[in-house]
């Protein structure tokens, strides 16, 4: 049975025979284990697909063969925050938005429709004439969560997570510092910025702090309580 990628490569053959461009059977052995992946790949994540299937191209013709991809509509490249670029099978017709894990970088698809009719008639009661649209979630996957203990140094806690102290480690200058900062246990904090690197800033109730990552290792933390029902 012909499949729908069959159809596509026979539509990207004639595309790039009129643009005369050259190099058709190279374009071609790219765009079918392109289509075959269904995932959201990386430039460098091509590279490794055609190697194992023993291609030996130049990156920048596998680039810019990706890239006319995007030109001519088989593929969507997207750029997800903290990843490199990622290409995508373009399935004319169809929708979908994506879930992303700040942890692990995966990447998953989902529909809702009761969602997509709600972002029409947003756009409809604003007066506005929507063309297209995309959603990305940021977040933990299950995964990640279930590998998490739960309870963790507030250094490990991810941006946008609503924590609660639990514990103080650490001698008296250390307690006496976060209690003048206002912190004590059964505090309920909000994650605004934590990349890793350099000071967190979390939310205390209405005032913002920013804390060194020394400091955030000596509070133990749990997920707060709507979190850990995400969790399960």
């Amino acid at each position: 049975m012909i499949n729908d990628n069959y159809y596509e490569k026979a539509n990207f053959r004639a595309l790039i025979e009129d643009d005369e461009i050259g190099k058709v059977e190279e374009r071609l052995n790219i765009i079918e284990v392109f289509l075959n992946t269904e995932e959201h790949v990386t430039l460098e994540e091509m590279m490794h697909l055609l190697q194992d299937r023993g291609y030996d191209y130049d990156p920048e013709f596998v680039r810019q063969c990706m890239n006319r991809w995007v030109e001519h509509g088989f593929a969507q490249k997207g750029q997800f925050e903290g990843q490199p670029p990622r290409y995508e099978h373009r399935h004319l017709g169809k929708h979908h938005d994506h879930l992303i894990c700040t942890k692990c970088g995966r990447i998953e698809e989902f529909r809702n429709e009761d969602m997509e009719r709600l972002q029409v008639k947003v756009a409809t009661t604003q007066g506005f004439h929507m063309l297209q649209h995309k959603m990305e979630i940021y977040g933990i996957c299950s995964r990640c969560l279930s590998q998490r203990s739960l309870l963790m140094p507030l250094a490990m806690a991810k941006s946008g997570e609503d924590v609660v102290i639990k514990d103080i480690m650490g001698g008296r200058h250390a307690r006496s510092r976060l209690a003048s900062m206002g912190l004590r246990r059964g505090d309920h904090l909000e994650i605004i910025n934590n990349n890793g690197l350099g000071r967190l800033i979390v939310g205390h109730g209405p005032t913002r702090l920013a804390m060194g990552r020394g400091i955030a290792r000596k509070i133990m933390v749990s997920l707060a309580p709507q979190h850990q029902g995400e969790e399960r």
